[in-house]
């Protein structure tokens, strides 16, 4: 995907803040859409299928975890949360609602900028799994029947909880994913108790792939922040 070709909505609701970041992730050839509030954006949202969007947590009227319960509800767009607030609750909820990333006023725009590439990738791979199947270090992946096969042809058997945390990879690749993300991504976590137990899932996975953890091909890991899926897609 091409910064051309992208299609960033901004809902923030602080003119100064708003003016200056649209123009400067135009600037970056970024077709971008601006919006006061959560009403202008749904319009926006109802005509258009944007790749990004990029909302305040504290709007008046509905907030930004309100909108993002709602779009993730109905779509794997990319969603990047802002908020001035430094509470570790405010974060770890977006996430736990289907937020991507969550960046904190005062934010540094070439950081914000880097945040919104990766999350472009993963619109782009989220259009790869509409083919069904995908490939990656000599597997096989059908997502929608979760079969799994090698290069020899042989079946690699997943929990449905694995398969989860795969299809969350898959849909964000080359993006570091924290912990509560991961664990997220799992709808039934009656034996997934704790973020440290997403390291517990991760290390099987390495095991079924035949992934390294000191030389990962698949499963990288960015130490004190998550992992992130490091194979190429085909």
């Amino acid at each position: 995907m091409t910064a051309s070709a992208a299609h960033i909505v901004v809902i923030e609701d602080d003119p100064v803040t708003r003016t200056a970041l649209v123009g400067y992730l135009e600037s970056f050839g970024y077709r971008v859409t601006a919006c006061a509030g959560a009403e202008a954006a749904e319009r926006v949202l109802a005509q258009e299928s944007p790749d990004l969007l990029i909302v305040d947590i504290n709007l008046s009227g509905k907030d930004g975890l309100e909108i993002t319960r709602e779009q993730r509800a109905r779509s794997e767009i990319g969603i990047i949360l802002l908020s001035g607030r430094t509470d570790d609750v405010d974060r770890i909820v977006g996430l736990e609602l289907g937020a991507d990333d969550y960046v904190c006023k005062p934010f540094n725009r070439r950081e914000l900028l880097a945040r919104v590439k990766n999350l472009l990738r993963r619109t782009a791979a989220m259009r790869q799994l509409t083919r069904r199947v995908v490939h990656f270090a000599g597997f096989s992946f059908d997502t929608a029947a979760r079969h799994i096969t090698g290069q020899e042809g042989q079946d690699v058997q997943l929990t449905r909880a694995e398969y989860e945390m795969l299809r969350t990879f898959v849909l964000n690749p080359g993006i570091v994913l924290s912990r509560e993300r991961l664990l997220a991504s799992i709808t039934h976590r009656q034996n997934v108790t704790g973020a440290r137990t997403v390291d517990v899932m991760v290390k099987r996975l390495r095991a079924k792939f035949g992934d390294d953890s000191k030389v990962p091909r698949i499963f990288g890991t960015s130490h004190g922040e998550g992992y992130v899926f490091t194979a190429q897609l085909s």
